[in-house]
Formats: structure tokens, C-alpha cells, sequence
């Protein structure tokens, strides 16, 4: 890799650096929370100038695949629970506050993969796939029903986690204990009418108004990691979409 020669495929230079870095969080070369080497560092080994790396770092950084941290270097990102609130959760009360709802799991139960979830998951006609049931409440009161499907080969054993073990920030367990890192997902919305299984954990007659948001999680490799849709009451709470 030289500043001097252009890419064979017409990517700027700092793209290059950038695959070379992605790809080493991808293949766990560096795990979530560590440091990275500063940029002098990755440029020398890299045969680039810093300021090309540090490019490469500002998209990444932007990403929210690594974060800065002001005179101590750059970090990998991690999945806290400030991230998930700030970063993946974008239901907000209706005087603006933001918080986490509790979690409360129903149920952990691993099965032969429907259509759709092996469509969704890219998984073989055999696939098998592990699928959690969860309320979320704000204040003890339900307002979110939802359903989070995974591949059961990535994920082997998570369907033996006690119910009452599993993390309100699922992501983080994601990363903990499988190695396995999203980094963006994307969401589709809709508003539909409750089934009577989401009145039955929502507390709410059937055919009432809730908001449907269907989840696609990806990971480093733009690879999909997890199928999630929530089915959320919207009468205290609405959906934040902030746009630059």
C-alpha cells in the first residue's frame, strides 16, 4: 500500500486502509474496547501518510465502529448501554427523555428456521435459528413486544442461557460471549393492528394501533447477524428519526 499508486480498483486510498482495518475487526485482530495502535504507528506499517489514516479513522469513527477519546487514542466501540440507548434505540418519551426500557424474557428457544427468518438470516435450507421472546416496559408498564431470531450455528448455546441471564443490551451478550459484533442495522416501519398475541403481552385489546419496527442487524462484513421486530405502543412514546 503506497500513497503514490493508485488501486487497481479505483478506491481512494483511504478506502484501502480502511477494508484493511475493518477486516481486522471482522476477524477479531482487535476485540471491542481495545486500543488501537495510534496513527503513526498504522501508517508506518501500512507504507501510508498519517493523514491518510486518520481519514480512514474518521469514517470509521462516524460509523461508530471505533471511537476517540481525547488524549488517549482510539478505541474500538463497544455495545454499553449508553451506545444501545443513543445509537440503536430511538423510542423516546413524549417530553423528549430517552431511556432504556427493562427487559423481561419469555422465552429462548432454539427450531428449524420458517422462510422467512432463513431469507432474512441467509441461512440454508436447513438452518436452524434461535428465537427470543421479550416484553420491555417503561416504569412496569409493557410497551414493547418483541421478537429476535439468530442463526442457532453462530450463536450455539445461547438457547441455554437461563431466561433471567439474558441482558437487557443483547447486543453487548453478542459480543461477550460469541464474538459477534453489529455495527449498524437497518429498519423498516409501519404501523399495523395488534395481534392477539401482542395484546396478550401488551396489555391491550386486539386490533389497537402499535407501531411495527422490523430490524436487519449487520456486522463488520455487511453480513446479517440478527432479524428483530417490535411491536411498540406509541401513546406515550414515539419514534426519533434524526436526520443530517
Amino acid at each position: 500500500m503506497n500513497d503514490s499508486q493508485p488501486s487497481p480498483n479505483f478506491q481512494p486510498l483511504y478506502r484501502q486502509v480502511k477494508q484493511v482495518l475493518m477486516q481486522r475487526l471482522a476477524t477479531h485482530h482487535w476485540k471491542p474496547g481495545d486500543l488501537l495502535p495510534s496513527e503513526p504507528c498504522l501508517a508506518e506499517e501500512l507504507g501510508v501518510s498519517p493523514g491518510t489514516v486518520r481519514k480512514a479513522l474518521d469514517e470509521m469513527t462516524a460509523q461508530n465502529l471505533v471511537v476517540r477519546r481525547q488524549g488517549k487514542g482510539t478505541y474500538v466501540t463497544t455495545h454499553s448501554p449508553h451506545r444501545a440507548l443513543f445509537h440503536f434505540f430511538h423510542i423516546e418519551r413524549d417530553d423528549g427523555a430517552r431511556e432504556l426500557p427493562d427487559s423481561t424474557v419469555l422465552s429462548i428457544r432454539q427450531a428449524a428456521g420458517n422462510r422467512n427468518e432463513r431469507k432474512n438470516l441467509a441461512l440454508p435450507s436447513s438452518g436452524k435459528v434461535i428465537r427470543i421472546k421479550r416484553v420491555r416496559a417503561f416504569d412496569g408498564i409493557p410497551a414493547i413486544f418483541e421478537e429476535i431470531v439468530v442463526s442457532a450455528k453462530r450463536f450455539t448455546g445461547l438457547d441455554k442461557y437461563p431466561a433471567d441471564d439474558l441482558p437487557n443490551t443483547i447486543y453487548r451478550l453478542y459480543e461477550e460471549k460469541f464474538r459477534v459484533v453489529v455495527t449498524r442495522a437497518e429498519e423498516r416501519i409501519r404501523a399495523i393492528a395488534a395481534d392477539r398475541t401482542d395484546a396478550k403481552y401488551l396489555n391491550i385489546p386486539a386490533g389497537s394501533p402499535v407501531l411495527e419496527i422490523d430490524r436487519l442487524a449487520f456486522g463488520h462484513e455487511n453480513d446479517v447477524i440478527e432479524w428483530r421486530v417490535s411491536r411498540c405502543l406509541t401513546t406515550e412514546h414515539y419514534y426519533l428519526s434524526e436526520l443530517d
